[in-house]
């Protein structure tokens, strides 16, 4: 029998109560991303109507990535176009955004740490390149990797895992889903990553025109950034390919 509810425990209550506003302040900023219906809370869970669907895969990428530029836009011109990148973004509706920097150099020194980076050099680089790309408009970023998404057979999307939301450039978590569809699917061709970057910087920009700002060199530097923030999971849930030219193997 198919299920009706999907019910997630969380370890705290903190932690409960934070999804519940990511949730909510994306309903009410990033409305074009459906959620599964919110339909009970308790202090250590959170309860949502049960979607029947299939993850994306790579023929998605055109679709997700229009759905990304609008959904990034759209928080842009609601809530996050006074927000910067190198601090964190009180929302008016109460959920706080850790900023961009900060989170980024924390996890990476963490995957030195964890033998997942070659030498203090690499950090060095990466470090850089977060230093580099804190620029220009504020997205979000809420982990848009591949399982994120449930697509019914009816075609309709839904995104899931409200768990974490920082402010990130628009075009990181356009690079977030590729990545991760790479190391699930292999090898996407570069006209391909080409077209979707140009249908999200097009959503984006319906939005404003100074939101279609991320080019493709900015995309692969975030691409590099994923893979190697990405590395402790790979050979895990399904991540069974490298990402050739940004630091993983084919």
């Amino acid at each position: 029998m198919t299920p009706t509810q999907f019910t997630k425990g969380y370890v705290s209550t903190r932690q409960a109560a934070e999804a519940a506003r990511h949730y909510h302040w994306l309903a009410t900023h990033a409305r074009p991303l459906l959620q599964p219906a919110l339909t009970t809370t308790t202090p250590t869970s959170l309860t949502f109507a049960w979607i029947e669907g299939r993850h994306s895969e790579p023929d998605d990428l055109p679709r997700l990535a229009v759905l990304l530029g609008d959904a990034h836009g759209a928080a842009w011109a609601s809530d996050l176009h006074d927000a910067s990148l190198t601090r964190p973004h009180a929302s008016r509706d109460g959920a706080l955004f850790p900023d961009y920097v900060a989170c980024r150099e924390v996890a990476l020194r963490k995957r030195l740490e964890q033998g997942h980076l070659p030498d203090a050099s690499v950090l060095d680089m990466l470090l850089a390149l977060v230093e580099a790309t804190a620029e220009g408009p504020a997205a979000f970023y809420k982990d848009s990797n591949l399982r994120n998404f449930l697509i019914t057979t009816e075609g309709t999307i839904f995104t899931v895992d409200t768990d974490d939301l920082t402010l990130a450039p628009f075009g990181y978590d356009l690079a977030k889903l590729i990545t991760t569809l790479v190391m699930t699917h292999g090898t996407i061709e570069p006209p391909v990553i080409e077209q979707a970057l140009d249908l999200y910087n097009e959503a984006a920009s319906r939005h404003d025109a100074r939101l279609a700002a991320t080019d493709l060199q900015r995309l692969h530097a975030f691409i590099t950034l994923h893979v190697h923030l990405t590395a402790p999971y790979a050979g895990r849930n399904g991540y069974r390919f490298g990402v050739p030219g940004f630091g993983g193997s084919t």
